[in-house]
């Protein structure tokens, strides 16, 4: 052997490894994470939303196919008694003349089917409107009369317009989507 001959060559120096890769890696993670459920959130919410605004929009058709029915039932060349078993009020007291205290259709309890007309009861039949909770219902309100404008109560002048107030309440989907919308007729 020859003096200085190194036979094994030397070992590199490892670097004491501190693991900033590893810490790096892990906030990456934990922020892709983050953003992960946070998108999961507001596709969710969003998708409750659609399913909200779905649902009003089947109460608000079920509502206006029973303003239609009340309007068509407005329409027959003679209208029956207005009994309120059967959905028809007249918003004036017949005995005193006065309007009742509250608005009746803020009084109605339309669960009760015998304080409301549903949806069908005077039309071509019993209807049903798919997706709905329960089928719509309305009342009708016959309003005081008016004189048409420029019109007087002389016996020789023109015939006096009956007013009648058609008030429809219906549900979507659930029973949480209540519409009511309200409408006045003419004849």
């Amino acid at each position: 052997m020859r003096a200085g001959l190194i036979l094994n060559p030397p070992t590199p120096r490892h670097r004491k490894q501190r693991g900033a890769v590893l810490f790096i890696a892990l906030i990456l993670l934990l922020v892709l994470t983050m953003i992960g459920v946070t998108s999961m959130q507001s596709t969710t919410l969003q998708e409750r939303m659609a399913g909200n605004m779905r649902d009003y929009n089947l109460a608000f058709q079920a509502a206006e196919t029973a303003l239609r029915e009340g309007e068509a039932f407005l329409q027959q060349p003679v209208l029956p008694n207005f009994d309120p078993a059967i959905g028809f009020y007249q918003a004036v007291d017949v005995n005193s003349g006065n309007p009742p205290p509250d608005p009746i259709y803020k009084t109605v309890d339309w669960d009760n089917a015998s304080e409301s007309a549903a949806l069908g009861t005077y039309g071509d039949g019993p209807a049903t409107l798919a997706g709905v909770a329960t089928p719509p219902s309305y009342i009708i309100e016959e309003l005081p009369p008016v004189i048409p404008t420029g019109g007087s109560l002389a016996a020789d002048t023109a015939a006096v317009s009956v007013m009648y107030r058609i008030t429809a309440h219906a549900t979507g989907g659930s029973a949480n989507a209540i519409v009511e919308l309200q409408t006045t007729f003419r004849r």
